[in-house]
């Protein structure tokens, strides 16, 4: 089996590629310096040399090259053309969106019938992109994602934030009226390889049933040795949790004996 990944080199991309090659899938990483993202002709010509079984696209605009609008080119337009090409070439494609398509005024839980209305910037980008997506491939699978947590103190998850802010407040605040949507990275990883040979839609992966940032926080400390000052907080008060039941998460109970 071959996949063609974009953001390869992100918190979700990396490890994606990495458990694909560990089950025996040949991954070609999409870069963009050699495939601009403003070419079609240049794409086309990736995708069917790779003759890829599905592509990823779990891409963001996080390395700026100054490009004019660089942001909705990168999330809006790329994903555009991908699902275009896709359905075109015949191959299966998961685009990674977010919780984020939801702004901090929406009243959570969410389920796949919420209207998502992020009035801007990256989640407003994120929304207008799920909906082209399924408009240029009707067959693609869209899938929000929470925020990531994962051991591993880099990248764009829960536990480099909160040693970030141990480092350089010397304490953690942790709001105990937010019920984040998040999940941990391995299991995300695994459940978007399944989703790939899903029925075609939305899909939401969030394994947070019922627990505040303040709780998970706790959770993780024990877990991670005590090494974090937690201080409680009321500062952002948003449900942000997300309700599949078709896709099935290990809760985050499992991952953290810790949580009551």
């Amino acid at each position: 089996m071959r996949a063609i990944v974009t953001g390869a080199h992100g918190t979700v991309g990396s490890r994606l590629c990495e458990d694909l090659r560990r089950h025996g899938v040949e991954v070609f990483c999409w870069d963009r310096d050699s495939v601009p993202v403003d070419d079609y002709w240049a794409m086309e010509r990736f995708v069917r040399s790779v003759a890829p079984d599905v592509l990823f696209h779990l891409a963001t605009a996080s390395r700026p090259t100054g490009r004019a609008n660089e942001s909705w080119l990168i999330n809006y337009e790329w994903t555009s053309e991908l699902a275009w090409l896709t359905r075109q070439l015949g191959v299966r494609f998961v685009f990674s969106s977010t919780a984020m398509v939801f702004s901090d005024q929406a009243r959570g839980p969410f389920t796949v019938d919420s209207e998502p209305e992020a009035p801007e910037g990256y989640g407003y980008e994120k929304r207008r992109a799920e909906t082209r997506a399924f408009e240029q491939n009707p067959e693609a699978r869209v899938v929000r994602l929470g925020w990531q947590i994962d051991e591993r103190p880099s990248g764009n998850n829960m536990v480099a934030s909160l040693e970030a802010q141990m480092r350089e407040r010397g304490r953690v605040e942790a709001s105990t009226r937010w019920f984040p949507a998040c999940s941990f990275l391995d299991d995300t990883v695994r459940a978007l390889q399944a989703l790939a040979w899903a029925e075609p839609g939305l899909y939401l992966l969030d394994a947070n049933e019922r627990w505040t940032y303040h709780e998970i926080v706790l959770a993780l400390n024990e877990r991670l040795g005590g090494r974090w000052r937690v201080e409680p907080t009321e500062h952002f008060v948003f449900d942000q949790r997300m309700m599949d039941d078709r896709v099935v998460l290990p809760s985050l109970k499992a991952r953290l004996p810790g949580l009551r």
